[in-house]
């Protein structure tokens, strides 16, 4: 029996079960989109126009939308079995990720300290439950490209593969997930 046909037997089930955990998340995005949507402009205070900075978009999409290539890195990797493609791919990942996060913190600090807070309108609050939830799945994302560097020196490659490979799925979600937002969210009020 081949190795890929072991990995199908073995872990289908885990992966049918992440792309439905994938599907919940869609459908809870949605949601948050729809209410965006229906509370974006706001009644009073400022048009999200005059609050959204284009550079910041811009800059932090081309650092997350990268990371999905450099992804890809260390998916060859995988497919060639080599250490050095997988741990270049994570760590170039890691840094873009992580990248995005400095100015999604940024973004949100300098709302906040501008007194632009959840509490401010239904605008500000479907805005900051809509980006923040992103922002937290990438944190989350960030954290298991850690246990999977950890991972790949401790688990057998077929099982360490699964698991990269499952991460793959989540990453590359999280990335459409934020082409939405700038589509749906900034876009509109930028350009």
């Amino acid at each position: 029996m081949s190795s890929k046909t072991m990995s199908k037997d073995l872990y289908g089930d885990k992966r049918m079960g992440f792309f439905i955990y994938l599907f919940v998340e869609a459908i809870m995005f949605s949601t948050l989109f729809a209410t965006y949507i229906i509370y974006t402009p706001p009644q009073m205070g400022l048009y999200p126009g005059e609050l959204f900075k284009l550079h910041t978009v811009v800059l932090a999409s081309v650092f997350l939308l990268s990371s999905s290539g450099t992804l890809m890195i260390a998916e060859k990797g995988l497919d060639r079995k080599n250490a050095r493609m997988i741990l270049t791919g994570l760590l170039i990942t890691f840094t873009f990720g992580a990248t995005f996060m400095y100015f999604e913190v940024d973004e949100f600090y300098k709302f906040i300290s501008e007194g632009h807070t959840v509490a401010k309108n239904n605008f500000l609050a479907s805005y900051f439950v809509l980006v923040g939830l992103h922002a937290s799945h990438v944190l989350f994302g960030l954290g298991w490209m850690i246990v999977l560097l950890i991972q790949r020196k401790l688990l057998p490659f077929n099982l360490f593969a699964e698991k990269h490979r499952i991460f793959n799925y989540y990453w590359h979600f999280v990335d459409i997930i934020w082409v939405l937002i700038v589509i749906i969210v900034y876009t509109p009020y930028l350009f």
